[in-house]
């Protein structure tokens, strides 16, 4: 079995992906295929954007995360008020997970596309 954290592999997606519009929480799951956390609640209002790190711009990367950091502290959080909400699944592998991810998209959930081009497992 691959040794998932080292490789980079563990978390494909967080409640904190997005700037924290995330629904979702995916990981490769220590016990065997893709596990998936669905959020029961959404954070209110707009949520300040982290920009891309870079060294020459890392005084800006601070403020943002800052920034961001304050607004969470006091931020309201509303149901989602879809069916799924609050549950977790684990998916047997990539396939199956995929299907998963296509079923939550049609029902509302928001979440990096980029999960639907992942290609391969640990």
């Amino acid at each position: 079995m691959a040794d998932n954290v080292s490789e980079g592999k563990m978390s494909l997606c967080r409640w904190s992906s997005m700037d924290f519009a995330c629904d979702l929480y995916c990981y490769y799951d220590c016990n065997g295929g893709i596990t998936t956390h669905v959020a029961s609640n959404r954070i209110k209002g707009d949520v300040p954007k982290l920009i891309r790190w870079k060294k020459e711009n890392k005084d800006a990367w601070f403020a943002a995360h800052e920034a961001q950091s304050e607004f969470l502290k006091t931020a309201k959080h509303e149901p989602i008020g879809l069916p799924e909400e609050g549950e977790t699944f684990n998916d047997s592998d990539l396939a199956s997970f995929k299907e998963r991810l296509r079923y939550l998209k049609e029902l509302g959930y928001i979440f990096p596309e980029s999960l639907f081009d992942i290609t391969e497992e640990p």
